[in-house]
């Protein structure tokens, strides 16, 4: 069936919010796009970027890209005691790239540049670098072909996590609280003056 693939290069990003109370940060980016995500390498950070260098692929039918809006980057900081905490997010809309496939071009390429990266709170911190290549009128395989997508499939029933990780991450986050709090207290005791 024709169809076209979507390359992303995931290259870095910058001035991003650092959740980790200890350590060096490490991230990693989900990239989703309609039913199918990826999920990047964790990162190598070298001073105030975090790099990836990392190519992701999409493939649909044409008729399923002419329904796809945008592509969106979560961006999550790898923590010690959680799977991960959520840092911001870009979204990218698609609709240029898509509507230019109609000028008969059969590659569509967006150089590698700078997007700011949306907190939870609405505010901007920070920036990730994407490039795209859009391929059309290749030949893509669609579940009902028998073939596999090339990106993870999203089943949005599915529970994200199960209730038994929930808990043992609960479980570790109130013990490492209870430490820090007998820790803090220990320090206190012995350094407050004597009363006499």
């Amino acid at each position: 069936m024709k169809g076209g693939i979507l390359e992303v290069l995931l290259v870095n990003a910058e001035g991003i919010k650092h959740t980790n109370i200890f350590g060096t940060p490490s991230y990693y980016v989900i990239a989703q796009c309609g039913n199918q995500e990826h999920r990047s390498k964790n990162s190598m950070v070298k001073g105030e970027k975090a790099w990836w260098n990392e190519k992701f692929i999409f493939e649909f039918p044409m008729s399923d890209w002419k329904l796809l809006t945008h592509i969106k980057f979560r961006i999550m900081d790898t923590e010690l005691l959680t799977d991960g905490g959520f840092v911001g997010e870009t979204v990218y809309y698609l609709g240029g790239i898509i509507t230019d496939q109609s000028n008969d071009k059969e590659l569509i390429e967006v150089k590698p540049a700078p997007y700011n990266v949306l907190l939870e709170d609405d505010t901007y911190k920070g920036q990730i670098v994407i490039g795209f290549k859009f391929i059309v009128n290749r030949e893509v395989r669609t579940q009902s072909e028998g073939g596999e997508f090339v990106g993870q499939e999203i089943n949005n029933n599915a529970p994200r996590q199960s209730i038994c990780r929930c808990v043992l991450n609960l479980w570790k986050m109130s013990w490492f609280r209870f430490l820090f709090r007998c820790t803090t207290k220990m320090n206190y005791e012995t350094n407050r003056p004597k009363q006499n």
